[in-house]
């Protein structure tokens, strides 16, 4: 087989009893997703606020018994780092554990995030390249941010893997999510779990999709969806 010949795949799987294990799987994590969320706000509502209200007691303590104690200003202080520091362990546990990051801080902050927890764990080079101008609607870059994240387990599940780029771009009148990567290609391979969570993604986002697999040179999963007239036409 040439290095041009291309696999590809449009937002659709071969086998019949796919579709039904992409639902299962989905199902399965959507309610991961909201026990996730029930534990990300009891971390936040009530966890976090004990914490700063025995900060706040602390810091009353001190006052109240500095007279007594000469000594327990510096404690008392050392005492207070250190329930800053799990709170604002706390803040990132919650960040990491709410599926809704990308509507509470927007796509660019989720997937800088998303892409600083791949690096640690990857050899290889992985780079954004993200439009700044570019304002996702909250419901397509939750798509996006969804689609990078079986990308990247898919690239790095790959042995021999060790370059992905992601781009995030404005381009022929459409938001384009564009990753690429060197990951070796099994031109024999069923389609992965990952990228049924792809095609799930996609279609309930009205996002269309489309994965080349390129064998001897790697993959590109192509996401996109039409601007605003106003926007497209400029």
């Amino acid at each position: 087989m040439s290095d041009k010949h291309i696999l590809r795949n449009e937002n659709s799987v071969t086998s019949a009893s796919q579709p039904a294990l992409a639902q299962m799987l989905l199902a399965a994590m959507n309610e991961h997703e909201a026990v996730l969320s029930k534990v990300s706000r009891l971390l936040h509502d009530d966890v976090s606020q004990v914490l700063s209200a025995v900060g706040l007691q602390l810091d009353a303590m001190r006052m109240d018994f500095r007279d007594q104690a000469p000594g327990i200003d510096g404690r008392a202080g050392e005492i207070q780092e250190l329930l800053e520091q799990a709170i604002e362990q706390l803040r990132d546990i919650t960040n990491e554990l709410n599926p809704s990051i990308v509507e509470r801080a927007g796509l660019q902050f989720a997937l800088d995030r998303l892409i600083g927890k791949v690096r640690a764990r990857f050899s290889g080079t992985l780079r954004l390249h993200f439009d700044a101008s570019l304002r996702v609607p909250t419901l397509l870059a939750t798509a996006f941010y969804k689609i990078t994240g079986c990308v990247l387990d898919l690239a790095m599940a790959t042995p021999g893997c060790s370059l992905i780029d992601v781009h995030v771009k404005r381009a022929q009148g459409e938001y384009v999510l564009e990753i690429s990567d060197n990951a070796p290609v099994d031109a024999a391979a069923s389609a992965p779990l990952g990228q049924l969570l792809m095609d799930y993604y996609a279609s309930k986002n009205h996002v269309k999709l489309r994965t080349e697999r390129v064998p001897r040179k790697g993959n590109i999963v192509r996401a996109s969806f039409p601007l605003p007239a106003a926007e497209g036409g400029s």
